[in-house]
């Protein structure tokens, strides 16, 4: 059994900090902002357009969920989330097709987020020395970012709600299969719990993540190339 090495942990703690506090504010800042461009100011009245993580942060999802995943599996894996940010519907200019809006405009910046950090993963083995701490460090940054973009994505685009898929599909269909959405939505998240507890959702996914990752380094190249 290897031993453990305290200093290996606590660099890829930090590495990993950065890209996942970066991840979920953004994400959920995103859906603020998008809510504000179509008309509701619920989030920005309430100071949670800020890019101040602490005003997002959620000490389970943000703090302990994230860092027993990470410990637990080898520190290969990364999963968590951050306060929803509250938006009116009835505020948005269209409140069906603009909630499909707001809710795809999390997952959209975790893409945007991951191109950035593979990026960063990219361009630091290119300019700096492979040997350098700071390309080590921004490298495994990168790495994490990439992952952990391409997982909250992926994960928040399941077609259940309250996840954003869940958002999206409620905006998508009839007011009669809507209903049933709505009377899910309260239980959501308990059956999503359940699901990677006991099902094999994360072997369906993966897949879906992995393309995820490719697509951000693809379009990292090409917006270096």
């Amino acid at each position: 059994m290897p031993e453990f090495d305290l200093a290996v942990a606590f660099r890829g703690v930090a590495a990993g900090a950065i890209p996942v506090l970066f991840a979920i504010t953004l994400h959920e800042v995103a859906h603020g902002w998008a809510a504000r461009a179509l008309g509701d100011r619920t989030a920005e009245m309430l100071g949670r357009l800020s890019l101040n993580p602490l005003r997002h942060v959620d000490p389970v999802g943000t703090v302990l969920v994230p860092l027993l995943v990470y410990v637990l599996s080898g520190f290969s894996f990364l999963f968590g989330w951050a306060r929803p940010v509250p938006v009116n519907p009835r505020s948005l200019r269209w409140p069906k097709q603009g909630m499909v809006l707001v809710a795809a405009a999390g997952p959209a910046a975790n893409l945007a987020m991951g191109a950035c950090w593979a990026a960063i993963a990219i361009w630091s083995q290119r300019l700096l020395p492979e040997s350098s701490g700071l390309a080590q460090f921004l490298f495994s940054a990168g790495q994490i970012g990439v992952l952990f973009n391409a997982i909250l994505a992926v994960f928040n685009l399941i077609p259940l709600p309250p996840l954003d898929g869940g958002r999206v599909l409620r905006g998508l269909v009839p007011e009669a299969i809507g209903y049933y959405l709505d009377r899910i939505e309260p239980f959501g998240l308990i059956i999503i719990l359940l699901l990677l507890w006991v099902g094999p959702v994360w072997p369906l996914l993966a897949p879906v993540i992995r393309s995820a990752q490719l697509l951000m380094f693809a379009l990292a190249g090409a917006g270096g190339s």
